[in-house]
């Protein structure tokens, strides 16, 4: 347990630092006592350096995910208010904007797939790009950047990338409104030029998986999800765009906080007032990489669906949910009995609408929104849903996956590549990757227990529990 930082344990899954020094709000912490012991002193370091930001409303939180990142804790979120002098962060965004995952249904068993398992890992991995520096089919040029900045899957489908019914499907109906394609830098914009349909490096990947498990079987059938059903998920962001518009307005927004009479506690929580010129100029383009991220989800889905024609013609890839864990999103909240409209940061946080929110699709409203829980290679996912009381607890949000136990340096210290592979399929789990060494630094043990971080967001009454997948096929960056 942390001594350098006084954590009251006001319930079971729920931890708070009481505001100190510059802190204008608490912090909270939602986790049980083993993934506290878990943290790493800086996570509460880093949170309350957050409670400490202008215009922050309510508290600081973290998930039960939570570990060290840049700035704010990845599995971060907060709530700021821009007519009290409230600030947009890059840092609170973080690099990969719009870092996401999307759950498809495929309308087969797993046993169905089995016999061509081998097959379909080695098709997918031959026909979805992937890996640092991957380039995809597609060549935008500039004008065809800006459209797709502006539009993003529903650009992707307009140029026959996936149906027009996969946009009510997807956060923000496949387009965030607000994009500014003009506040993206002209190397953000190059960098990104042929990296369209790509899944990139780190922990991204595609991944057939198996429901080997139903918790609610209400909400599953509201899902379409059932015992043994095979399911993909895709997991990646915005590529090497969303990271320069991160890199850039970072710089941008260290150089002009004394001017906007900001007081950093750490050169990293760089920020800008939301109604500055600075502070709108980040919205625009961090919008446009939404766009970006949410297009090229849209093209890996069309891709993945080519494979799954030729290799498993039987099967029909429908999308179930599209969600973003790195983001700024404008939204209404009840703080103090009264609606607010809040620029509400997660940083490998999910947004978690519970039952009856308009944001989610009519088809799926009754049960709250799909949250999705990526593994890591060779460890379960989840699906859960956001629940009611959520709003009141974390601004409707939820943890993003496993969150890192380890360092990528420590990891590949510990294991190699070739040997996880091997062991990986030993189990039945087939991993196609152009790195052995990012095999070794996703290496599944540097994770946290991914179903203690599931269950402390259950209990905590962040989420509810839907069904746990087990992977079959990974394409891992």
């Amino acid at each position: 347990m942390s001594t350098r930082y006084p954590l009251i344990h006001e319930s079971e899954y729920s931890w708070r630092i009481d505001p100190s020094g510059k802190m204008r709000v608490p912090a909270i912490i939602y986790a049980d006592e083993t993934l506290i012991r878990e943290m790493d002193d800086k996570v509460f370091e880093q949170l309350c350096n957050v409670a400490s930001l202008p215009g922050i409303v309510q508290a600081a939180y973290a998930m039960p995910d939570a570990h060290w990142g840049y700035g704010f804790p990845i599995g971060g979120v907060a709530a700021f208010d821009p007519d009290e002098g409230g600030i947009v962060s890059a840092g609170g965004v973080g690099f990969d904007i719009s870092c996401g995952v999307r759950a498809l249904r495929t309308g087969v068993s797993i046993d169905e797939i089995e016999p061509v398992k081998k097959q379909l890992a080695d098709a997918l991995f031959r026909h979805v790009p992937v890996g640092v520096g991957s380039t995809g089919r597609i060549h935008l040029n500039d004008k065809g950047m800006q459209a797709m900045l502006r539009g993003g899957a529903q650009w992707a489908v307009e140029q026959g990338f996936g149906d027009p019914a996969d946009l009510e499907h997807i956060e923000e109906r496949g387009c965030m409104r607000g994009a500014v394609p003009e506040e993206v830098s002209e190397r953000a914009r190059t960098r990104q030029q042929d990296e369209m349909g790509t899944l990139g490096s780190g922990n991204h990947y595609l991944e057939v998986q198996r429901v080997a498990e139903i918790y609610d079987q209400r909400i599953a059938t509201a899902f379409g999800l059932k015992e043994n059903d095979a399911v993909v998920f895709i997991h990646c962001g915005s590529r090497g765009l969303g990271h320069q518009i991160g890199t850039e307005f970072l710089k941008y927004m260290v150089l002009a906080a004394g001017k906007h009479g900001i007081d950093l506690p750490d050169r990293e929580l760089a920020c800008a007032p939301i109604n500055s010129e600075l502070g709108q100029s980040y919205l625009g383009a961090m919008r446009a990489g939404i766009n970006c991220a949410l297009a090229n989800r849209q093209i890996i889905t069309h891709l993945t669906r080519e494979v799954f024609a030729e290799v498993v013609p039987m099967a029909d890839l429908t999308l179930l949910f599209d969600v973003s864990h790195n983001t700024c999103k404008v939204e209404e909240h009840l703080v103090e009995g009264r609606q607010r409209k809040l620029y509400v940061h997660r940083k490998g946080a999910t947004r978690a609408f519970g039952p009856g929110n308009r944001e989610i699709p009519e088809t799926l409203r009754a049960a709250g929104q799909p949250v999705l829980i990526g593994g890591s290679m060779g460890t379960e996912s989840h699906i859960l849903a956001g629940s009611v009381e959520g709003a009141g607890l974390s601004f409707n949000s939820a943890c993003h996956g496993a969150g890192r136990a380890m360092s990528r340096h420590q990891a590949t210290k510990r294991w190699r590549g070739r040997a996880l592979v091997d062991e990986l399929a030993d189990r039945g789990i087939l991993i196609r990757s152009p790195s052995m060494r990012g095999v070794a630094e996703e290496a599944p043990g540097a994770y946290k227990n991914v179903r203690a971080v599931v269950d402390a967001a259950e209990k905590a009454g962040l989420a509810h529990k839907v069904a746990r997948m087990e992977p079959r096929v990974c394409i891992k960056g």
